[in-house]
């Protein structure tokens, strides 16, 4: 059958395909794509202003006397941090000590031995709920166990009261890292484990905890770093000392409650001390969490 010519160039026609900008949508993407390019640089800023605002007026301070004095007394001369950065050490580890154990442990139950229902879901709700609690509530709530009562051996405030309260703010953090990171591990492996006649036991410790490492120590980073920035719980519990620290059973300076007593006090070199401190802090996170973004990308390899 023969058809018309123009019926075969009208069915062999190639639409235009190329962009034209100047189209009602074409300009409605450009303008939304604009609008989310402002919108991210607007929520980058705050952080970006916060960090060169702390480098500009702390940085003059750093020198080696920063890190090895004690701070001056009021309207003194010279001195540095020195036992704020040891007992935010000290304070720190203590929490680590505390929560990573208790934590691994819970989330190992949560992805191992739990059914999934009752208890489980129970300290699944619990932990969420932790996760928002505000600092100041973990504080109060060691300060009238721990503190208050004198419990540990008739002392009050204390480093390992301190330490304790920022492991219940790590606590749900390690929880769900740790939970998640074992659902991660394959089934596979589990049921290959079983097969040649492992014991649970030594599957989850030998095979499936190794295999999750990652993720584990992920969560474990960004809970060290967000203990180490908290201020509220410390004024309730470790309180501040002037000294370098006589143990964990004595009240000690840490960062951030060095940051919080200096700022208010009328001294230029007080407040200046408290700038250094709070650069020191920020950077010290700073590298925590991108110790955590390294883990993160280990564990996506």
């Amino acid at each position: 059958m023969n058809y018309p010519s123009s019926t075969i160039r009208s069915e062999a026609r190639v639409p235009d395909l190329s962009y034209k900008g100047f189209l009602k949508r074409n300009l409605g993407s450009r303008f939304l794509s604009f609008l989310a390019g402002v919108f991210s640089i607007l929520c980058v800023l705050p952080l970006i202003a916060v960090l060169a605002y702390v480098l500009i007026k702390g940085i003059s301070t750093i020198n080696v006397d920063f890190f090895t004095q004690l701070p001056p007394p009021p309207g003194g001369q010279g001195g540095g941090v020195g036992n704020a950065i040891l007992g935010s050490i000290v304070v720190t580890t203590i929490a680590a000590l505390i929560a990573i154990p208790i934590g691994v442990g819970g989330g190992i139950y949560l992805a191992e031995y739990s059914t999934g229902r009752g208890f489980s879901q129970f300290i699944r709700f619990g932990t969420n709920v932790l996760a928002g609690v505000p600092s100041i509530i973990a504080g109060v709530f060691i300060y009238g166990v721990i503190v208050s009562t004198r419990i540990l051996f008739g002392h009050t405030f204390s480093a390992i009261a301190g330490g304790t309260a920022l492991s219940v703010l790590m606590l749900p953090t390690v929880v769900k890292t740790t939970d998640e990171g074992l659902k991660l591990v394959s089934n596979d492996l589990r049921r290959a484990a079983y097969g040649v006649g492992a014991s649970r036991f030594v599957t989850i410790s030998q095979i499936t905890l190794p295999k999750a490492f990652t993720p584990i120590a992920t969560g474990v980073v960004l809970s060290i770093a967000r203990a180490a920035g908290e201020t509220a719980p410390l004024i309730f519990t470790a309180l501040f000392s002037p000294f370098w620290p006589n143990g964990i059973f004595d009240p000690i300076a840490t960062l951030s409650v060095l940051i919080y007593n200096f700022s208010a006090q009328p001294y230029d070199l007080q407040n200046q001390l408290a700038w250094s401190a709070s650069f020191l802090l920020v950077v010290f996170i700073f590298a925590l969490n991108l110790l955590a973004r390294w883990f993160g990308r280990m564990a996506n390899k």
